[in-house]
């Protein structure tokens, strides 16, 4: 499957923002947005103004960089989200909380959104007791995601537990055993990123 392979610093500064896709680096000294705010490339400490079109994209590119996802994928979620009732730009980042990937990460059994889409591609989860390699799964309420047993004497996973943030109030973390539950479906406020969802829903309905 095609993905991204390139620094991902390059991405933070792209956008402007912190998108937190090195782990523990992007709260040190060492992040590149906190050393170069410009943006990447010759060109990239003059910022032009950008049209109604220009916000809309770089929207969508933040969110899409976000959460690692890539357009084909994006677009198959945005075309979901329009289906169901309620508000299409927050049932949009709803579903791209619910990824398999992003539940391990907030479960704080990865630093980073793109190293625990990498541990749940070598087979270190189960979904309800069932294997779990896929990162793009999406999970739903009452699903119990755990470390194999395999795994559960690794350090490195004792070792991110103990470093993680705070747990989201729509899932349930248990560090002793190494798993967690999804105990409600996620909120807009669960959203950490400063995301104006509205305007990806406005690009995508031209």
């Amino acid at each position: 499957m095609a993905r991204y392979t390139g620094p991902s610093c390059r991405l933070c500064r792209r956008e402007g923002e912190k998108l937190f896709l090195k782990g523990d680096r992007c709260y040190s000294e060492k992040c590149a947005l906190s050393r170069r705010e410009s943006a990447p490339g010759q060109h990239g400490a003059r910022r032009a103004k950008l049209s109604n079109y220009g916000l809309q994209l770089r929207e969508k590119q933040k969110v899409k960089r976000y959460y690692g996802v890539l357009e084909k994928q994006f677009r198959e979620i945005y075309e979901k989200a329009e289906k169901m009732p309620g508000i299409s730009g927050e049932n949009l980042l709803s579903l791209l909380e619910l990824r398999l990937d992003n539940v391990v990460y907030r479960l704080g059994y990865g630093s980073s959104r793109k190293e625990a889409r990498q541990l749940v591609s070598h087979g270190h989860f189960t979904i309800n007791g069932k294997k779990a390699n896929i990162p793009s799964m999406r999970v739903k309420v009452g699903d119990l995601i755990a470390v194999v047993e395999r795994s559960n004497s690794s350090v490195k996973f004792k070792e991110l537990v103990e470093k993680a943030a705070t747990t989201p109030k729509w899932l349930e973390g248990n560090a002793d055993k190494l798993e967690g539950k999804v105990i409600a479906l996620p909120g807009r406020d669960d959203i950490d990123l400063p995301i104006e969802e509205h305007l990806i829903i406005e690009l995508y309905s031209k």
